[in-house]
């Protein structure tokens, strides 16, 4: 299920699927040299970019160590990798942030290739977001996030949308690591493969 913010801050929504328009996306890379257990201490090392690192070790995460599948727990990495997805909902005015973790990274590039191959950008039109079960390589179930065209925004909407699109864009960078915590994920919610939405602070 997917958590959405309610009339009650303390009670967030559950849902099995949602739609929005996705008005910007980036990767987030984060390591801890020491397990991470919530709050908002920044990372050892994380990038904004997926591209370099900022911290101990820094440097290109395509080299680095722990951004290879057999450094952390598991066999998965150490550097988590995530997506971090902007996302305005029909008839709010304030984004959402979708924290998607790593199990659910390759559908969602699909998706946006797709849309780019039909000359559509992410913001253009309204995506469904679905969630469907799924298996690590360790058998371990976990709910992995599937995306579809709802529908295509108007002209009028477009325009509206792509004003907001930049202003998120100039505030993502801001926007820090303590929004990954796992302190108010329910206890039955894997950190690591559960799909989280958290308002945009």
């Amino acid at each position: 299920m997917f958590e959405i913010p309610g009339e009650n801050p303390d009670s967030p929504e559950t849902v099995k699927e949602f739609s929005a328009v996705i008005l910007h996306h980036h990767p987030l890379n984060a390591y801890y040299t020491n397990k991470y257990t919530g709050g908002s201490n920044p990372p050892d090392c994380g990038s904004f970019d997926g591209v370099t690192g900022i911290g101990s070790p820094g440097g290109e995460c395509a080299k680095c160590p722990y951004n290879k599948f057999g450094s952390g727990e598991n066999g998965a990495k150490a550097c988590k990798n995530r997506r971090r997805i902007y996302l305005l909902r029909e008839g709010e005015i304030f984004p959402l942030i979708l924290s998607l973790p790593t199990g659910s990274l390759k559908d969602f590039t699909r998706y946006i290739m797709r849309l780019l191959t039909k000359g559509k950008k992410s913001n253009a039109v309204v995506t469904r977001f679905a969630l469907k079960k799924a298996a690590n390589n360790n058998g371990i179930a976990y709910s992995q996030a599937q995306f579809s065209v709802d529908r295509a925004l108007t002209g009028e909407e477009y325009a509206i949308v792509s004003g907001l699109t930049e202003q998120v864009k100039a505030l993502s960078a801001r926007v820090g690591y303590d929004t990954e915590s796992t302190t108010d994920i329910p206890a039955n919610v894997d950190p690591e493969t559960g799909e989280i939405i958290g308002p945009l602070a």
